[in-house]
């Protein structure tokens, strides 16, 4: 998603460069100027799992743009950001080229806002869905259906939640289940003794945010919710769940309001999952 990030003068940009470890803490900056939650965490934590872009101007951060490979087929862009005292110096674009030169040969998606839709259809994406974000502090811990066997998930199924995750989602995410494994707090649908559905929350922005969610239903996609939920009463809880899940609804009604909503688009066909298992929540706008 491309957005501005407010500042005062005008400087003159230069080219995209490769983002790093040093570029952080202004990046975070040009995130807190858009009133995003990011944390300077959660900024080293998508650098460590992807792949980013960087314009200066000055010495100065004034652009971004990360991208996360998924298997040799696919990659998940975002983190896009250009300062408000850059626009209208084909800042966005510039990125967008480097991102895209990086990542070719393979499908790209990525969740877009309003105000960066106009220039992902210029660069030829393509709608597919809607991503709503839902987000409050949870006053009370949603009811988890009894019918659904839930435990805990250990290092002894990361095969089975690869292989589940790639029928859900249609990528290959890996090494991003590999990276929220080390920090996320995980439970599994588990039935006659295999996985059929995994969630995941884990401390991220303001509070904590629930996501992936997987599972071949969406009574199994609550009940994974409701018990990752039911963990942070008190606290401030986001998901981000896709418009054709349909469970936007349901999460209103357990107190958490839909509060904004983006554009899932693709350059490329966009991944197609299985018949077996359903994506129901996002890790993250970003990441996907």
């Amino acid at each position: 998603m491309t957005i501005s990030a407010s500042s005062s003068a005008r400087p003159t940009a230069g080219d995209a460069i490769p983002l790093e470890a040093r570029h952080l803490a202004q990046a975070h900056a040009l995130s807190q100027a858009l009133d995003w939650p990011y944390r300077i965490e959660d900024w080293a934590f998508a650098l460590q799992l992807g792949r980013g872009f960087a314009v200066e101007a000055d010495g100065e951060l004034v652009g971004t743009a990360l991208w996360w490979p998924y298997g040799a087929d696919h990659g998940s862009a975002g983190m896009i950001i250009v300062a408000d005292k850059a626009q209208r110096q084909g800042i966005g674009a510039k990125l967008m080229d480097a991102l895209l030169a990086d990542a070719k040969g393979r499908t790209v998606i990525l969740n877009s806002t309003l105000e960066g839709e106009a220039l992902y259809r210029r660069l030829g994406f393509t709608p597919y869905d809607a991503v709503y974000q839902h987000q409050a502090i949870l006053v009370q811990a949603p009811e988890i259906g009894p019918s659904v066997p839930l435990r805990a998930a250990g290092p002894e199924d990361r095969a089975a939640l690869i292989a589940l995750d790639r029928e859900a989602s249609g990528m290959d995410r890996a090494a991003l289940l590999d990276g929220l494994a080390a920090i996320a707090d995980m439970r599994l649908v588990v039935r006659n003794g295999r996985v059929a559905g995994y969630g995941c929350v884990r401390r991220w922005g303001r509070g904590h945010v629930i996501g992936p969610v997987v599972a071949r239903d969406a009574t199994d996609a609550r009940a994974l919710i409701a018990a990752l939920a039911a963990r942070h009463v008190g606290d401030f809880v986001r998901i981000d769940v896709t418009e054709s899940c349909g469970l936007s609804p349901w999460l209103e009604s357990i107190g958490l309001p839909r509060v904004h909503q983006v554009l899932s688009m693709s350059l490329g066909e966009p991944p197609q999952g299985g018949p077996e298992a359903r994506l129901y929540a996002l890790s993250n706008q970003s990441l996907g």
